[in-house]
């Protein structure tokens, strides 16, 4: 096997594929990104324990000869020492070639380094050409999705299915959930085809996954049964495993019916939470005192003191309400928003609460208030 490529455009595949690669991994092949030549072009496989990132580097890109001088072969190459050296080095192309079948040798006009490698047949098994539910979805779509729900999954294991975020299909609609034992958050859009499915992704996946998107691209969603989720766009696919079990019932979470309601400009609630946080010992345990006369934001600890901020800019609809809550999970909801002013309804002090967009009624953000 051998090749002469350009070493922008290997350097970027490289990183891509390199994301999920472990330094250490339970099976030691892992630690490998695979490289394959063939008809195509040059194929990149890089795998962690439950994310599998494969991309395509064609001859040809945009009218430029990406590789040339090359034979085709397959071989396994230390994920970490090739993308150290591919960014090290300073030809504008790079020539690879495996010498005999356990070494692989990587020059440019300057420098030379030779890498123990092996045999493609140590590498798992991944197909990346499944069946399974798909749809198409514009990326900065799909990064919203992610980004307005996932931050409320939880982050402790002892409940592996609430680290997950839970996508489902109806129909034309895809709604995303997440929840820890404090909050929820919920965000629902519509898509051009229909999708049945229900998929419960790991958050942490699927916040890396996103992460690889141009916003501009549009992206193709393939829900492999209950074992896996892709994600295809150009020349690359992400496959994710999922988490196996059922999510919990949020059917019923969010209430109904309210009997207050305030009304705020989102970047006031946000610094006056986050200035009297200062003094809180927990993050921001901030105490919400709400009337029609006036709205306070406070903290109190007895070994440091008291802070108390007041809200210019209010619509308070109900009797007097004080309600006490973790402030960081509120300033998280309020900025996943992304609203210049937000709603917060209640049902009593120590309900429940629902932040939202007054504008936008498919995404919701629910907060458990905290007891004195």
């Amino acid at each position: 096997m051998r090749f002469t490529i350009d070493r922008e455009t290997f350097l970027k595949s490289l990183r891509l594929v390199a994301k999920p690669v472990p330094a250490k991994a339970y099976i030691a092949s892992l630690v490998f990104i695979k490289l394959v030549l063939d008809g195509n072009g040059l194929t990149l496989v890089g795998s962690g324990e439950t994310i599998a990132i494969s991309t395509l580097i064609p001859f040809n890109f945009n009218e430029k000869e990406v590789i040339r001088n090359y034979k085709e072969g397959a071989i396994l190459v230390q994920g970490k020492y090739l993308v150290d050296i591919i960014s090290k080095l300073s030809g504008q192309e790079i020539n690879f070639e495996v010498l005999d079948n356990s070494v692989v040798e990587i020059t440019d006009e300057r420098s030379s380094f030779q890498l123990n490698s092996a045999q493609v047949e140590e590498y798992p098994e991944y197909d990346f050409n499944e069946a399974g539910i798909e749809f198409k979805i514009n990326a900065k779509e799909l990064i919203l999705l992610v980004e307005q729900t996932s931050f409320a999954a939880a982050i402790r294991e002892n409940r592996p299915m609430l680290t997950a975020l839970n996508i489902t299909g109806q129909g034309n609609q895809i709604t995303a959930v997440a929840l820890d034992s404090a909050r929820y958050a919920s965000k629902t859009i519509t898509i051009n085809n229909e999708a049945n499915f229900i998929a419960n992704i790991s958050a942490k996946n699927i916040n890396e996954i996103v992460r690889s998107f141009e916003e501009n691209q549009e992206i193709t969603v393939v829900v492999v049964g209950e074992k896996k989720m892709m994600f295809k766009f150009n020349n690359t696919t992400i496959a994710s495993n999922l988490l196996n079990g059922e999510y919990p019932n949020v059917k019923n979470i969010v209430p109904k019916n309210f009997n207050y309601s305030l009304e705020v400009n989102a970047q006031e609630f946000l610094s006056a939470i986050d200035r009297v946080s200062l003094l809180s010992n927990e993050k921001s345990t901030v105490r919400l005192i709400m009337s029609n006369e006036e709205v306070q934001v406070l903290s109190t600890t007895s070994e440091v003191g008291s802070a108390n901020e007041k809200i210019n800019n209010f619509q308070f609809n109900g009797d007097r309400l004080e309600i006490l809550f973790n402030g960081g999970f509120v300033i998280d909801a309020i900025r996943a928003l992304k609203s210049d002013d937000v709603v917060l309804n209640f049902i009593a002090e120590m309900k429940p609460f629902v932040i939202k967009n007054p504008k936008d009624e498919n995404i919701i953000q629910l907060i458990t208030p905290v007891r004195a």
